[in-house]
């Protein structure tokens, strides 16, 4: 068991284009059944655009899991020591606490209760996602993925074998 690290800061309405953000359903919708059929076609060339968008994405993905599918550019780190990924998570939150757009997230010791918890999350084979609405507005948002292989998602690929 090892954990990948990954970081993503970018303005808020790009972070809110949740159809990036999701993986493609694993059937496609029908193909059009005559010529002039407009509905379909869209909804075809939009399926095949976030099925080609989806994993070359640096956008956060909703389910924590799919960072494994992203770029292998992505990882920011990679650590076969929880309490190693605990302390870059809590490097992380120290770096950006100054940031946070609601003063009470700054406070110390939420920061340490967030990086606690987090560590034993991932001893237990979890992954961690954090959060943080940002100044002008902006997002930041951490995760841990926990992998090799993922107790959810078993399918996903590891980055470092890709």
């Amino acid at each position: 068991m090892h954990h990948h690290g990954y970081l993503w800061t970018g303005p808020k309405e790009r972070f809110d284009n949740e159809a990036l953000r999701r993986p493609p359903h694993p059937d496609p919708p029908p193909a059009p059944v005559s010529d002039g059929d407009v509905h379909a076609e869209r909804l075809l060339k939009r399926y095949r655009d976030v099925a080609a968008e989806f994993p070359a994405s640096d956008l956060p993905p909703i389910e924590t899991a799919y960072w494994l599918v992203k770029p292998r550019s992505l990882v920011r780190g990679s650590w076969d020591d929880t309490q190693e990924a605990a302390v870059w998570l809590g490097r992380r939150l120290t770096e950006y606490a100054p940031r946070f757009a609601a003063a009470a997230q700054r406070d110390a010791g939420r920061l340490t209760t967030l990086v606690a918890s987090a560590r034993k999350r991932l001893a237990s084979g979890g992954d961690v996602s954090l959060g943080f609405y940002l100044e002008r507005p902006s997002y930041l948002s951490l995760a841990i993925v926990t992998c090799s292989p993922h107790r959810e998602r078993g399918e996903l690929p590891c980055p470092l074998s890709a």
